[in-house]
């Protein structure tokens, strides 16, 4: 098969993951791998792992990206795939017009990977000659409002990578090197919360809970925090003067050894207001052996149901949060199912889908 994935950008995202990962195992199992996007720091690894990259600034949500459609139609002229795989509402709207100008088209796959707003920019992902659901939640979705038939569905989970994200024991150096950095978290009991800074991830929550927890407890929140979310980062250092927690928060900001943290973590949250598509940072810290504690709904019930169930808390209910972290804390037998969520499940599943999508 010869696949060509459409995508924004390749920077860091659950998104670029996924294409990255795709097309490692695309080639790797013989396939031809293609894949155009306003490129990014993860070009140069897709291209080790032998896919084709071709850069175009199919990125940028204006008027002028429609225009691109002619020069996206030679590119897949020439490149001549069986299928093409859209992975995002303005790339999608590209290629959309771009195949209309061609003879010969190639099958069009897209992958819903979140609950989209704006339903009539969205639209375009619909306009496929099948989907891709990363989750029951975003199935539903789909359904309710794109009027997507059953059978034009696959739900294919997200997965991590257990080579990165596993139970392996903590390199003695890393756990000295991060004290080192952090030394306020030696002897504590460590909560994390994976999360680029913005409002629904439910920070706040994550603070407002380590301001009821003893002195012995101390919090981590991990994650970028972009130029238009400085403000709500003012709010969130504010609300931690205010409640005097100011030694029981550390912001470490993006971190390349998460899978470190995890494992070093005595448990990790997901506390989205707005109900997750998925949640991939919940199955990365069960594969590290670490129990997760989120509120339930959406992804986070999808996951935490199979995996972890005693660690799903009522939606915005503060007291049984509470509780529930010191009873996961006390109850050290308490452990996760081995994750099922995994890179090679997804990649297979999808190959799985190209090959019955070209057979039909």
């Amino acid at each position: 098969m010869k696949i060509l994935q459409l995508l924004p950008e390749l920077n860091i995202g659950g998104v670029e993951r996924g294409t990255i990962d795709l097309a490692k195992i695309l080639v790797e199992e013989g396939h031809k791998s293609f894949v155009i996007s306003n490129g990014g720091r993860l070009v140069s690894q897709l291209e080790k792992n032998g896919s084709s990259h071709v850069s175009m600034p199919i990125h940028k949500k204006s008027l002028k990206t429609f225009f691109l459609s002619s020069e996206l139609a030679k590119h897949i002229e020439d490149i001549s795939p069986d299928i093409v795989h859209v992975r995002s509402r303005m790339p999608a709207w590209v290629n959309f017009f771009a195949l209309k100008k061609l003879k010969n088209k190639p099958i069009c796959v897209s992958t819903f990977h979140g609950l989209y707003s704006f339903p009539t920019y969205s639209q375009v992902m619909s306009f496929t000659d099948h989907s891709i659901a990363i989750s029951e939640t975003v199935k539903e979705y789909m359904q309710l409002k794109y009027k997507i038939p059953n059978e034009k569905i696959t739900v294919i989970p997200r997965g991590c990578d257990m080579n990165i994200f596993n139970n392996n024991p903590l390199d003695k150096e890393w756990i000295i090197s991060f004290l080192k950095q952090f030394p306020s978290v030696a002897d504590k009991k460590i909560l994390t919360m994976p999360t680029r800074i913005t409002r629904w991830k439910g920070v706040d929550t994550f603070v407002k809970l380590l301001s009821q927890l003893d002195d012995t407890f101390i919090g981590l929140i991990v994650g970028p925090v972009s130029k238009s979310k400085k403000r709500y980062l003012k709010e969130l250092k504010f609300l931690i003067a205010k409640l005097k927690c100011e030694n029981k928060i550390i912001f470490t900001d993006s971190r390349n050894d998460i899978s470190n943290i995890y494992k070093f973590s005595d448990l990790v949250f997901n506390l989205s207001s707005s109900p997750e598509p998925f949640g991939r940072t919940m199955i990365e810290a069960i594969s590290c052996g670490t129990n997760v504690v989120a509120w339930d709904h959406g992804g986070a019930n999808e996951i935490l149901s199979t995996l972890f169930p005693e660690g799903l808390v009522k939606l915005n209910d503060v007291i049984q949060l509470q509780e529930t972290v010191e009873k996961l804390i006390k109850n050290k037998d308490l452990q996760p199912s081995e994750n099922i969520f995994t890179v090679s499940r997804m990649t297979s599943e999808t190959i799985d889908l190209y090959s019955k999508l070209l057979k039909n």
